[in-house]
């Protein structure tokens, strides 16, 4: 019995030219993944979320190579949030 695998992403998105646009939402934590306290903030409803600085990005991101400094320990939302997905591309045209 042969599985054929569809919706894949083919975007061509790779970690080398992702530009880490999805890094400039609004990430709130929902669960424990571990995330160092220096990266996390409290909004105005009193709910977690991911620490932007001031130039919109996360404060987790490299500003350099555009990679997440605590990918092991990134928010549930981030891993959920695929690399080539109809969201990710969406984000990308908005950038």
């Amino acid at each position: 019995m042969t599985i054929e695998v569809t919706n894949l992403p083919t975007s061509g998105i790779t970690c080398a030219n992702c530009k880490a646009c999805c890094c400039r939402l609004e990430v709130m934590l929902i669960t424990e993944t571990g995330v160092p306290k220096e990266h996390i903030e409290t909004d105005a409803w009193g709910g977690e979320v991911m620490k932007r600085l001031e130039d919109g990005w996360c404060s987790a991101v490299d500003r350099e190579t555009f990679m997440c400094t605590i990918y092991e320990n990134r928010p549930w939302i981030c891993r959920e949030f695929e690399m080539g997905s109809y969201e990710c591309i969406d984000e990308r045209k908005n950038m």
